[in-house]
């Protein structure tokens, strides 16, 4: 059982950060570094739960469960922000255009 908790939550972790570097390519470091942090954060996140839960009947899914959020929180870590011509102009709160 433990086998496929680690099995799973590797498989899991590797179809997140996949996908993160499919629709978020430009935003992120290169592919390599995100698909080792979505696998090693998809394990750490099965331990975690596997760890706060015990051992116990119901513990895979909650484990896969675990493994995809945490797996998630890392990938969100390696996200750069998006470019700054996207942005508008920072202005001070409560600040009147000038006329000159």
């Amino acid at each position: 059982m433990l086998l496929m908790e680690v099995l799973g939550s590797a498989l899991l972790g590797l179809a997140l950060s996949a996908a993160a570097v499919r629709a978020l390519a430009p935003r992120l470091p290169s592919r390599r570094v995100v698909l080792v942090s979505g696998v090693l954060g998809a394990l750490f996140g099965a331990y975690l739960t596997h760890f706060a839960l015990g051992p116990g009947q119901y513990t895979l899914m909650a484990s896969f469960i675990g493994a995809v959020l945490v797996s998630a929180v890392v990938l969100s870590l390696l996200l750069r922000p998006a470019h700054a011509s996207r942005r508008r102009p920072h202005r001070t709160p409560f600040s009147l255009p000038s006329r000159g």
